[in-house]
């Protein structure tokens, strides 16, 4: 277990937090980042991140400054950015145990608390010396909870916070007039997306229910054609809608229902309160799974049927094989995935009609987590 340190920190102390990821995984530091802004709510409290990724953390209250970098930055950026950040910080929290993550923290900050590799695996000694308090969290745990020991680190006791959705611009409501279910079709990588069939079954599942129909999508034209032959058939049951990140929290926030892939989408919906259903296939929920209102008392499995925890529920088709935690069943990121091309929208559909018959009980926001259901 770490121990916390006593910080000799300003009156108005200049934090940093380093998360160079994307978009899931910085939305899933921001109950690290609250927690730290509750600690030290004085400070100047910036976030470090991937150019892109910052648009999760539009609107958030706890961060003053957003600075971003390229993912595969030039040498000319790479030299700007540490002329910049070079002991700007009096305290910097780092969220990773990679090279970059690390080299950025020791050029920013008088003092360094950070994630490093375990003893023994390459890196752990030069990057424990970096920092004055070095952190390995367990491996089985969620990403929410591994964070939180950065937390413990500083003296920040308690539970974690909430995820905190990013903020739109317009006050203006996209929802329709009667209830509804927001769909995303397309994860970042092919081999954690759900069959075809499966999403076309689903929506008339949906339609059948009394619910109107949303679908999501980004800008790429590979998406914008990958949903245009998911969608095609449905015809006028589901509308498409393009919007930023703000917009598609306020959009998921009124939805009766969300249903989507492992991606940053998905974890957004957990975070807005809606009813979501996360189709989980290779991954393990257990390290990365949706992070429901009111956290997790009781981590989600690594395999399973339906798993409910909260407004989320989790669902897999399970094989002797699941989760693997491979690329799919080719290994690469374009690669097939058994479990996902062979799960049918009547199992997912038995999900649906559990979080439809919750949603207006009491019960589903008085108690944050749930047992694993048949």
């Amino acid at each position: 277990m770490t121990r916390a340190i006593k910080l000799d920190l300003p009156l108005h102390p200049r934090i940093l937090v380093i998360t160079l990821r994307r978009l899931g995984d910085v939305l899933l530091t921001t109950p690290l980042v609250r927690n730290i802004r509750r600690g030290f709510p004085d400070a100047c409290l910036d976030m470090l991140v991937f150019r892109g990724s910052d648009a999760i953390l539009v609107g958030n209250p706890d961060i003053d400054h957003v600075l971003t970098m390229a993912e595969r930055p030039s040498i000319v950026e790479t030299l700007s950015l540490a002329r910049a950040l070079f002991r700007h910080y009096d305290l910097v929290v780092s969220t990773q145990a990679g090279d970059r993550p690390t080299f950025f923290a020791l050029l920013a900050g008088r003092m360094r608390i950070g994630v490093v590799p375990a003893a023994g695996e390459t890196g752990a000694r030069w990057k424990r010396h970096v920092h004055h308090v070095a952190v390995t969290p367990e491996r089985d745990t969620h990403r929410v909870t591994q964070l939180m020991t950065l937390a413990a680190a500083i003296g920040l006791d308690g539970p974690p916070s909430e995820v905190v959705c990013p903020r739109g611009t317009s006050n203006r409501s996209l929802a329709p007039r009667k209830d509804y279910a927001v769909l995303h079709a397309n994860p970042f990588y092919q081999y954690k997306r759900w069959n075809d069939a499966g999403w076309q079954g689903l929506a008339h599942g949906l339609a059948e229910r009394g619910l109107a129909i949303i679908a999501t999508e980004g800008p790429d034209p590979a998406e914008r054609a990958y949903l245009d032959r998911v969608w095609g058939s449905a015809g006028t049951l589901v509308s498409r809608l393009r919007l930023g990140w703000g917009e598609l929290a306020q959009l998921l926030r009124e939805a009766a229902l969300y249903v989507g892939p492992d991606t940053s989408t998905t974890h957004l919906a957990a975070a807005s309160g809606c009813p979501t259903i996360a189709l989980y296939g290779p991954t393990s929920p257990r390290l990365i799974g949706p992070w429901p209102v009111g956290g997790l008392e009781r981590p989600w499995d690594a395999a399973g049927t339906i798993q409910r925890r909260g407004n989320v529920w989790v669902v897999q088709n399970p094989q002797p094989c699941l989760p693997c935690e491979k690329l799919g069943c080719e290994g690469h990121l374009l690669s097939y995935s058994r479990c996902l091309d062979e799960l049918t929208a009547r199992q997912v559909l038995v999900a649906v009609d559990q979080a439809l018959a919750t949603r207006d009980s009491p019960a589903c926001t008085a108690h944050p987590s749930y047992g694993v259901e048949p």
